[in-house]
């Protein structure tokens, strides 16, 4: 029993290893329509990220200067 087990996992080793070394096929090319797509997506979530940091920075400094005062500090 313990050699049928043994035979088992060994051969699932193998599989699993051969498996994790097997060449998958390239991704087929994009086509022109699809990397603008792709380009003003990105730029999107850029402007979009930029903004959100924007928005968290006013956010901080006028959480800031209301708060120096109260903590003896010159604004």
């Amino acid at each position: 029993m313990k050699r049928i087990a043994a035979v088992l996992v060994s051969g699932l080793l193998i599989g699993a290893f051969a498996a994790s070394h097997a060449k998958l096929p390239p991704p087929p090319p994009k086509s022109d329509a699809e990397k603008a797509a792709e380009a003003e997506k990105a730029a999107a979530t850029k402007s979009k990220e930029a903004a959100e940091l924007t928005k968290a920075q006013d956010k901080a400094v006028s959480n800031y200067k209301k708060n120096a005062a109260s903590m003896d500090r010159k604004k």
